[in-house]
C-alpha cells in the first residue's frame, strides 16, 4: 500500500520555464490552489528579452518592424500555428500580468508597444525583440540614436568583449568607443564571470570602486554600457545610482547563457512565487499523470522516485522541448515523456534534418511537438481532445520554430494565460 501522502489542488502545473512559472502566476491570481513541480534551469539560458514575433517567412528572414502585424501575417499563413489560436488582446494581457507580478518585485521591463525594437547582442549583431529588461532599455534606445557611447568590459572576463561588438557593429554604432578595465577586487574571483561580478555588484564598496575607474573616460560620452551585471537581486536600484553618480546613462547588454538577466528571472520565480501561494516544488520529477474515473488527475513526483502524490482537477504540461525534457527522440520516434501525447512530426527520421545544416527554412524536427486546440488541450491525428483538463503551452507545441521566428516567450505567455482561463471556465 502506497505511503506517499495525497493533497488536492485545483491545477498542477509541470515544468518552471517561463510558460510554466507564467501559467502558476495567471492560475494563482485567478483564486485556484496550485502545485507546480520542475527545475528552473532553462530559465538561466534566457537572455532576458521578451519576443512576440520578428521573423517570418523564416526562409526569407524577413525581419518585422511590427510584431503585431507579423503576428497576424504566421496565423493567416500557418493555421496550425500556436499564435492562430490566440488574439493580440490576449497576447497584450498575458504579458501585463506577468510583467506586473515582475515589477512587484523589482524586475521592471519597457518596450515600444506598436513596434520591436533591435538590441545589440555580446558579439554584436542586432537582436530583434519586443520587451526589454529595462536595465538595458537606454542601451537600445542609444544604438538606435548612435548616441556617443562608451562600451566597457573587463581584464579576464572571456564571454564579452567591447573591442568585438563595436567592430562587428561597424558604421551601424559610428560613435561607440570602448574601454577595458579591471573589475574591482577581480583578483580574488577566479574565474571571472558575470554571475560572480553580479553578486559583487550588489555590495555598495564594489560599486564606488567602479565608478571611480569609469569617471575619468566620460568626455564626449552621453551613455556608458557594460555587460549585463548590475546586481542579481537590485538592478533597477543599482541602474539608478550608477547614472546618478556618472551623470550619463547607463544600459546593459545581454551576455551568453547562462546570464544574468536568466539568474535574475530564475531567482525571482523562485523566491517570489510562493507568494501567491503556489506550492512550489523545486528539483522534482514528475513520474506519473493517472487519469482518475471522477476525471480528475494523480500526480505523482518526487527528486529521484515519486515520494509525493497530488489530485488535482486539471494538469497544465509546460515541459519545453528536447532540453527541457518534454520530447525526447529515440533513433525513429519523437515522444512526450510525461502523458505520452500524441506527437506531430515527420513520418520518417530521414525528414527531421534537411541535407544543408544552414538551411535557411530550418529543420521539420524544430516544428515537432504536441497539437492542441483552441484552448490548447492536447489532440490526436483525428484531433480529437484526448485528455478534458490536460493542456500544453509553450516550446512543447507543434508547428512553431521558435528560435528561428523570434516568438518562443510570446507563444509561452499567451497559451499559458488561454490554457488557464480555459480551465477556469470549464469549472
Amino acid at each position: 500500500m502506497s505511503t506517499m501522502p495525497v493533497t488536492e489542488r485545483d491545477l498542477f502545473v509541470v515544468g518552471t520555464g517561463i510558460a510554466g512559472m507564467s501559467a502558476a502566476v495567471y492560475a494563482a491570481k485567478r483564486g485556484l490552489s496550485v502545485c507546480q513541480a520542475g527545475s528552473t534551469g532553462e530559465i538561466v539560458f534566457s537572455s532576458g528579452l521578451f519576443d512576440v514575433m520578428g521573423v517570418h517567412p523564416v526562409a526569407e528572414k524577413k525581419l518585422w518592424e511590427n510584431p503585431w502585424e507579423a503576428m497576424a501575417a504566421v496565423a493567416a499563413d500557418m493555421p496550425d500555428h500556436p499564435y492562430a489560436h490566440v488574439t493580440r488582446e490576449e497576447v497584450e494581457k498575458a504579458y501585463g500580468e506577468l510583467f506586473d507580478f515582475l515589477s512587484e518585485f523589482g524586475l521592471e521591463y519597457r518596450m515600444v508597444k506598436d513596434a520591436n525594437s533591435k538590441v545589440v547582442t555580446p558579439i554584436g549583431t542586432e537582436k530583434t525583440t519586443w520587451a526589454v529588461p529595462a536595465t538595458m532599455w537606454a542601451g537600445v534606445e542609444a544604438f538606435k540614436n548612435n548616441t556617443p557611447a562608451l562600451l566597457i568590459d573587463f581584464e579576464g572576463l572571456r564571454e564579452f568583449s567591447a573591442k568585438q561588438v563595436a567592430t562587428t557593429l561597424g558604421d551601424k554604432w559610428s560613435n561607440l568607443k570602448t574601454m577595458r578595465i579591471e573589475f574591482p577586487d577581480s583578483a580574488s574571483m577566479k574565474p571571472i564571470l558575470t554571475g560572480i561580478m553580479a553578486q559583487a555588484m550588489e555590495l555598495k564598496e564594489t560599486r564606488e570602486k567602479l565608478y571611480s575607474l569609469i569617471k575619468p573616460h566620460l568626455d564626449g560620452v552621453e551613455a556608458v554600457g557594460v555587460p549585463a551585471i548590475l546586481g542579481l537581486y537590485t538592478p533597477g536600484e543599482i541602474l539608478e545610482e550608477m547614472e546618478k553618480e556618472l551623470g550619463v546613462k547607463v544600459f546593459e547588454l545581454p551576455t551568453l547563457p547562462a546570464s544574468v538577466p536568466g539568474m535574475r528571472l530564475k531567482s525571482l520565480f523562485e523566491g517570489r512565487i510562493s507568494t501567491l501561494g503556489v506550492d512550489l516544488k523545486l528539483q522534482h520529477k514528475v513520474f506519473s499523470i493517472t487519469p482518475l474515473n471522477d476525471g480528475r488527475y494523480e500526480v505523482t513526483f518526487g527528486v529521484q522516485a515519486p515520494t509525493e502524490k497530488v489530485v488535482a482537477k486539471g494538469v497544465v504540461l509546460a515541459t519545453g522541448r528536447f532540453l527541457g525534457g518534454g520530447l525526447f527522440a529515440d533513433r525513429h520516434h519523437i515522444v512526450e515523456t510525461v502523458m505520452n501525447l500524441p506527437v506531430s512530426q515527420p513520418a520518417d527520421r530521414e525528414e527531421w534534418h534537411r541535407t544543408d545544416l544552414l538551411d535557411p527554412r530550418g529543420h521539420k524536427v524544430s516544428s515537432a511537438g504536441v497539437e492542441v486546440d483552441s484552448s490548447f488541450r492536447p489532440v490526436d491525428e483525428n484531433g480529437e481532445v484526448v485528455h478534458e483538463r490536460v493542456y500544453a503551452v509553450g516550446s512543447l507545441l507543434a508547428h512553431q520554430d521558435w528560435m528561428r521566428m523570434k516568438c518562443g516567450t510570446g507563444i509561452a505567455v499567451a497559451s499559458s494565460l488561454r490554457a488557464v482561463e480555459a480551465f477556469v471556465a470549464q469549472q
